[in-house]
């Protein structure tokens, strides 16, 4: 028999408003939301140890006999208390808590013979973010390394803004010194996104190991950066706008990349 809350005053009902709203937290419980059927299942397959799923009956409950398995508390609640916990306006009526993960940079399994990374450093939107993972996972990289992290990789918005890509993709949160000495250990170069002293993204060669690094918007690539690329390349601005948004920016280089891997293939 399902379990069924029908009052904001409870206290589960406090604590996930808590985890949804709070960065610090949700890093103290080692907990994250997630929201909708699509984004849940690809949790599961990717191996995210769901605690807890709240559901509105008449939403969804035709597929919860999918998360019966027995470890996962499955709690019915009222519409009413739904739109007060959910971040988004339709998710199928499912809000699930799940245990986040370490993402250490050690942690990270190369498996290709030319190893192909993407670094962003210090990006403050939790859109960019969700939308860089998108794109990560798109080009089908092998990890993803946000180096000084300014941002909670599991904020809602991120969460949703990536339709479920930070699941499904290697994902890694370190300072930049430790990322470059990964890099360097592994004799993988360093593509740094810069404007100055910096040849045009397709006039570098790709086809073996390489990391991709941009920054933020407004700063772009720090000092440290600059001094570690092995080659420090731009996308050129046609127009009178001297910048573009990061995860566009990040996605005309990885696809060129896998343009020039396709070609050498």
């Amino acid at each position: 028999m399902l379990k069924e809350i029908i009052s904001l005053q409870n206290p589960k009902i406090k604590h996930l408003l808590q985890i949804k709203e709070k960065s610090r937290r949700r890093k103290k419980d080692c907990i994250f939301i997630i929201e909708g059927r699509k984004e849940l299942n690809l949790a599961i397959k990717n191996g995210y140890r769901i605690k807890t799923i709240y559901c509105v009956l008449e939403l969804c409950g035709s597929i919860l006999d999918s998360y019966m398995d027995g470890n996962i508390e499955i709690i019915s609640v009222s519409n009413k208390i739904y739109k007060k916990i959910a971040y988004r306006g339709s998710t199928e009526g499912l809000i699930a808590i799940a245990e986040s993960k370490s993402h250490l940079l050690n942690d990270i399994k190369i498996k290709n013979k030319n190893p192909f990374l993407l670094v962003a450093q210090s990006i403050e939107k939790p859109g960019n973010i969700g939308a860089l993972i998108r794109t990560a996972d798109a080009a089908n990289i092998d990890a993803l390394i946000i180096a000084d992290p300014k941002t909670d990789i599991y904020n809602p918005n991120v969460i949703r803004s990536s339709v479920g890509g930070i699941f499904t993709i290697q994902i890694a949160i370190a300072n930049s010194n430790d990322v470059i000495d990964f890099m360097n250990n592994r004799n993988i170069p360093i593509y740094s996104a810069i404007l100055q002293k910096s040849i045009s993204y397709d006039k570098a060669n790709y086809v073996s190991s390489c990391c991709i690094a941009v920054g933020s918007e407004n700063k772009g690539l720090s000092n440290i950066w600059k001094k570690s690329a092995s080659k420090k390349i731009k996308i050129p601005m046609l127009g009178n706008l001297d910048s573009i948004n990061v995860s566009v920016a990040a996605g005309i280089i990885l696809f060129e990349v896998c343009r020039q891997r396709k070609i050498n293939t």
